[in-house]
C-alpha cells in the first residue's frame, strides 16, 4: 500500500513535470534522466512486492497446517483427559477453575456449570478451603514452584473423609502469555486404610510369631531327646546318606522294616543293600540333591523291592533334602519316605468306581433327556389331532342339530378342552424340567390382568354358591414388566383348585405390595378358601408331580396333580417362592411372592376379540388366504373356518408347494404351519422374505408356543402367530388386522415404484447412530469402521456355517464370539445379539443341537442384510467426501 501511495505521488509529479516540460524544454532532459532512475527503482520495488506476496502465501499454508495440527492435538488431548480415572483440574493464576475432567465432577459430586470460573476454595460450600493447600497453590505461580505427592487428609461434607495425593505444576499458555496450574488428585483413602490394616495384621502376626518362637525354642530345648526318639521310631522312613557313594549314616526303624533288609544297614552303601534301585530314578535324585542342593520329591513312585526273598512292587512317597554342616556345605542327603501301596491301590479302585458312577450318571441324564423329549414330542403330536377334534366340534355345533346331538357334541368339546389343559400341563412340565421354559419381560397392567383372571371364575363360583372376594392393593404401580401369561397360568391353577374344592363357602383372593424400590416391586398373591382342606401329612408333597391331597381326591374331584407342581415351578423359575397353609374341613391358603421390574414403557394393545361390525365385514371381503399345512384334517378344518369367514382359501401341503403357488398366484395372507415335511415353515418364510422379496403377511400356526419358537418366528420374518387349537375369533381378527395394515401400506405407494417399495418395507437392520457418536462423526474413521466390518463379516459367516456343517462346536463358538461385538457397534437389533449368544451357549455346552442350524441361518441372513445396508452407507459417505 505504501508503494502504491508512492506511485500515486510519482504520477502526480509526472503530470506536473509534463506541464513544466511544455514551458521549459531545457528542463526535460534533466527530468527524463531523473524519471529513468525512478522507473528503475519502481521495477525493483515491484519485484520485492511479488516476493513478499509469495512468502505470505507460503506462511498462510504453513499456518493452516499448524492450525489443523493444533485441532488434532486438542481432540487427542481431550480424548486422553476424558479417559483418565484420576480427577484433574486446570486453574488460572487466581486459583479459579478453567477446566476439569469427568472424573473430577463424578468424584466430588459437582457439575461443570457450577465449577467453571469458580474459585477452587469456594467450590461446593468451601469444601476445598484447606489452609496448607492454599499456601502451596498461592506460591506456585509467583515462585514457579511445584509440588509432588502432597498428602491431604480432609473431611468433605458430601463425600466424607478422604486421603488424597496432590500434584501441581505451573504451565504457560504461549498464545496469550497466560499462566496456569495443572492439579491432579489421587484418592488414596482405601489404599491407606489397607496399609493400616496390613500393618496392624503384620504387627499382630509378628507378636504372635515372637511368642510362638519363644515357646518353640523352649519346647525344642526341653524335648530334643524326645524328638530324637520320635524320629527313630517314626512310621515315616528316615535316613541320612553321606558322600557320593551314598553310604547310609543313619536310618530309623521304619526304613529297616520297609526295606526288609534287617537292622544292620548303617555304614553300607544304598545300592549294596537295595540293588533293585540301580536302574530306577532314586539314585539320580539323590545325586542331584548332593550336587545342586535342590530338594527333590516324588509321589507314588513304583519301586521294586526284594523283601523276605520275594520281589514286590511297592509305591513310595519320597522327599530328599541336602544335609548341611555348620558352614552350610552339603555333606549328605536326608531322606523321608513312607509306603503308599495300599493307598495307591485304593485310589485306583476309587477312580474306577468314579468312572463307573459317571457312566451311570450319564445314562441317567440321557434317560431323563429322553423322557423329557418324549413328553414334549407326545404333547406336541397330541395337540395336532386335538386341533381338528375341537375345531370340527365347534363347526358342527354351529350347524342345525337336535338337542341330543348338541349335548353329545358339548360333551366332546368339554372333554377335548380338559384334555388340552392336561396336555398343556405335561408340555409345561417337560419344558421346565429341560430348562426350555422362557419368560417374557413385557409391560402389562397388573390390575387389568388380575381383574380379567378372576372374572373367569364368577359364573363357576355362583354355580357353587361360593362367595368370591378380590382385594387389590392400590399402591401397586399401574404398569409392570414381566410375563403376564405365566402369571395368569399360576393364578388359574391355584384358583381352579380353590373353586373345585370349595362349595357354599368363601374364596378370598388378594394381591398386596410387600416392598418396592426404584427398580422393582415385590408382590404377594394369596388365595384362601374355606374348602375341604389338606391333611398336614400331605402338605410336604402337595407341590410334587402327580401328587394330590389324598388317594380319593382324583376319583371324587378329578385332576392329575400337575397344576400345583407347575405353579411351583413357574414361580420359582422367576425367582419367587410359594407356600401353603391348610386344615382339614377349614380350608387352605396358597400364597406366592414374586418380584416385577418397574417400567415407564406403555402397554401394547392386542386384538383378542372379534369385531363383527358391518365396516369390518365390508373391508374383509375378497381376502384370499394360502393355508400351508401338512395334516389333512387340519387342512379341512382351516378351509371350513375360512369359508365361514367368507374368505377364499387355497391349500399347500408343505413350504415347497407354497412357494410354487406364490410364484403363480396372489394372496392377501399366509397361514404357515411350522413343522412340515420337505420344507418347514421357518425355511419357507425365509425363502419368501429373502429370495422372493415378498412382504405378504404371514401368521404362524403352531402347536408348541414357546418364547424360543416365537423369537424364531419374528426373526425369520413372520408377522404374527396363533396357537393350536385355533380360536376362530382370534384367527379372524388377526387376518383382518394384518390384511388391513398391508392394504394401507400398499395404497400409500405408486404402482411404478411397487417393486422398490416392497424392498424398502423390509425393516432396516442397522443404525449408525452409536457409531457416529463414538467417532464424533469423523467421516474418515466412520468409513474405516464400516469397511472393516464389510471385510471381516463374510469370512466369519462362512466359518460359522462350515462349523455347523462339520458339527465342529468349538469352532462355531469362536466364530460367533467374533461376530457378537459388531451387533452393538453397527446398531443391529439386540434380539439378534441375544440370539448369537444363545448359539454360543448351545455350542459351548453342546446342547439343543437341533435348534442351532435354524438360528445360524437367521444370523447369516441378518448379517448379509447388514452388509448390504452398510455398503450403501459407505458409498454415500464416499460420494459426500468427493463433493
Amino acid at each position: 500500500m505504501a508503494t502504491r501511495a508512492d506511485m500515486g505521488a510519482i504520477t502526480h509529479d509526472q503530470e506536473a513535470l509534463n506541464e513544466e516540460l511544455q514551458s521549459a524544454n531545457e528542463e526535460i532532459v534533466s527530468s527524463n534522466e531523473e524519471l529513468q532512475s525512478l522507473n528503475e527503482e519502481l521495477e525493483t520495488s515491484k519485484e520485492e512486492i511479488e516476493s513478499t506476496n509469495e512468502e505470505l502465501i507460503t506462511s498462510n499454508h504453513e499456518l493452516m497446517a499448524r492450525n489443523q495440527m493444533v485441532e488434532e492435538l486438542y481432540t487427542y488431548n481431550e480424548a486422553i483427559l476424558s479417559t483418565i480415572h484420576e480427577p484433574m483440574l486446570v486453574l488460572d493464576k487466581d486459583i479459579r477453575i478453567k477446566s476439569a475432567n469427568k472424573a473430577f465432577y463424578k468424584t466430588f459430586h459437582v457439575t461443570e456449570t457450577e465449577s467453571l470460573g469458580e474459585s477452587l476454595y469456594k467450590l461446593g460450600n468451601n469444601q476445598w478451603n484447606i489452609p496448607r493447600l492454599r499456601e502451596l497453590l498461592d506460591e506456585i505461580i509467583p515462585n514457579n514452584n511445584t509440588f509432588y505427592n502432597f498428602e491431604v487428609e480432609h473431611e468433605f461434607p458430601v463425600i466424607g473423609y478422604k486421603i488424597m495425593m496432590l500434584n501441581a505444576h505451573r504451565i504457560i499458555k504461549q498464545s496469550n502469555n497466560e499462566e496456569l496450574i495443572v492439579l491432579t488428585i489421587v484418592d488414596f483413602t482405601e489404599v491407606r486404610k489397607l496399609q493400616i490394616e496390613l500393618r496392624e495384621k503384620e504387627k499382630k502376626i509378628l507378636e504372635k510369631q515372637i511368642e510362638s518362637d519363644k515357646k518353640a525354642w523352649k519346647l525344642i530345648e526341653e524335648n530334643n531327646e524326645r524328638y530324637d526318639r520320635m524320629l527313630m521310631q517314626s512310621p515315616f522312613a528316615f535316613a541320612i546318606f553321606r558322600g557320593k557313594d551314598m553310604v547310609i549314616n543313619l536310618a530309623n526303624e521304619s526304613v529297616k522294616n520297609i526295606w526288609g533288609k534287617g537292622p544292620n544297614v548303617e555304614g553300607k552303601k544304598l545300592l549294596q543293600i537295595l540293588p533293585e534301585l540301580k536302574d530306577g530314578p532314586i539314585p539320580e535324585m539323590i545325586e542331584k540333591v548332593f550336587k545342586t542342593g535342590i530338594p527333590q520329591q516324588g509321589y507314588e513312585f513304583l519301586v521294586p523291592i526284594k523283601r523276605n526273598g520275594k520281589l514286590e512292587d511297592v509305591y513310595f512317597n519320597f522327599v530328599f533334602q541336602p544335609f548341611l554342616e555348620a558352614d552350610k556345605t552339603i555333606s549328605g542327603v536326608t531322606m523321608i519316605s513312607y509306603e503308599v501301596t495300599n493307598q495307591f491301590i485304593m485310589k485306583d479302585e476309587l477312580i474306577k468306581a468314579k468312572n463307573l458312577a459317571d457312566q451311570k450318571t450319564q445314562i441317567a441324564e440321557n434317560a431323563m433327556k429322553a423322557k423329557q423329549q418324549f413328553l414334549s414330542n407326545m404333547s406336541h403330536e397330541i395337540r395336532t389331532p386335538m386341533n381338528a377334534i375341537i375345531g370340527f366340534t365347534k363347526v358342527v355345533l354351529k350347524t342345525v342339530i337336535n338337542e341330543n346331538q348338541k349335548e353329545y357334541l358339548n360333551a366332546i368339546k368339554t372333554s377335548g378342552d380338559s384334555l388340552i389343559v392336561l396336555i398343556n400341563d405335561i408340555l409345561d412340565l417337560a419344558k421346565v424340567d429341560s430348562g426350555k421354559m422362557f419368560f417374557e419381560q413385557t409391560p402389562f397392567k397388573m390390575s387389568e390382568s388380575i381383574s380379567a383372571i378372576f372374572q373367569l371364575f364368577e359364573i363357576k363360583t355362583q354355580e357353587n354358591n361360593t362367595e368370591l372376594v378380590v382385594e387389590y392393593d392400590q399402591k401397586i404401580p399401574d404398569v409392570l414388566l414381566g410375563d403376564p401369561m405365566r402369571l395368569r397360568q399360576i393364578i388359574l391353577n391355584l384358583m381352579s383348585n380353590a373353586v373345585k374344592f370349595t362349595s357354599g363357602g368363601k374364596i378370598n383372593a388378594s394381591v398386596r405390595l410387600l416392598k418396592q424400590d426404584k427398580k422393582k416391586v415385590t408382590l404377594e398373591f394369596a388365595i384362601a378358601d374355606t374348602g375341604i382342606g389338606i391333611p398336614s401329612a400331605n402338605l410336604s408333597t402337595i407341590f410334587e408331580n402327580f401328587q394330590q391331597a389324598s388317594t380319593g381326591t382324583s376319583k371324587m374331584y378329578g385332576g392329575t396333580g400337575l397344576g400345583l407342581a407347575i405353579a411351583k415351578q413357574l414361580v420359582e423359575s422367576q425367582g419367587g417362592s410359594i407356600a401353603v397353609k391348610s386344615k382339614i374341613d377349614e380350608g387352605s391358603t396358597f400364597s406366592f411372592t414374586m418380584s416385577f421390574q418397574k417400567t415407564k414403557d406403555g402397554v401394547k394393545e392386542t386384538a383378542e376379540t372379534l369385531n363383527t361390525t358391518s365396516e369390518s365385514e365390508t373391508e374383509s371381503k375378497n381376502i384370499k388366504v394360502l393355508v400351508v399345512e401338512d395334516i389333512a384334517l387340519n387342512q379341512l378344518l382351516m378351509k371350513t373356518l375360512l369359508d365361514d369367514f367368507g374368505f377364499d382359501c387355497d391349500i399347500a401341503s408343505n413350504g415347497k408347494i407354497a412357494i410354487e403357488k406364490l410364484q403363480n398366484n396372489n394372496y392377501d395372507v399366509i397361514l404357515m404351519d411350522l413343522q412340515m415335511p420337505e420344507m418347514d415353515g421357518f425355511e419357507a418364510t425365509d425363502y419368501i422374505r429373502n429370495t422372493m422379496n415378498l412382504n405378504i403377511p404371514i401368521i404362524a400356526l403352531t402347536a408348541n408356543v414357546t418364547t424360543a419358537d416365537l423369537d424364531k418366528c419374528k426373526a425369520v420374518g413372520m408377522n404374527d402367530y396363533i396357537s393350536k387349537p385355533v380360536e376362530e375369533k382370534i384367527l379372524y381378527q388377526k387376518i383382518v388386522d394384518l390384511v388391513k395394515k398391508s392394504t394401507a401400506v400398499k395404497s400409500s405407494q405408486t404402482k411404478e415404484n411397487s417393486s422398490s417399495i416392497e424392498r424398502s418395507e423390509k425393516l432396516k437392520c442397522t443404525d449408525l447412530s452409536y457409531l457416529k457418536q463414538r467417532t464424533k462423526s469423523n467421516q474418515k474413521l466412520l468409513m474405516e469402521m464400516i469397511s472393516l466390518y464389510l471385510e471381516q463379516t463374510p469370512s466369519i459367516l462362512s466359518a460359522m456355517k462350515q462349523s455347523v456343517a462339520d458339527k465342529d462346536w468349538p469352532s462355531l463358538y469362536k466364530a460367533v464370539h467374533k461376530l457378537i461385538p459388531s451387533f452393538a457397534i453397527m446398531g443391529i437389533n439386540a434380539d439378534f445379539e441375544n440370539m448369537a449368544k444363545k448359539v454360543q451357549e448351545y455350542a459351548s455346552k453342546e446342547q439343543n443341537m437341533d435348534e442351532i442350524p435354524s438360528l445360524v441361518i437367521l444370523l447369516d441372513n441378518v448379517c448379509k442384510q447388514a452388509c448390504d445396508e452398510l455398503t450403501e452407507s459407505f458409498n454415500e459417505l464416499k460420494d459426500t467426501e468427493k463433493e
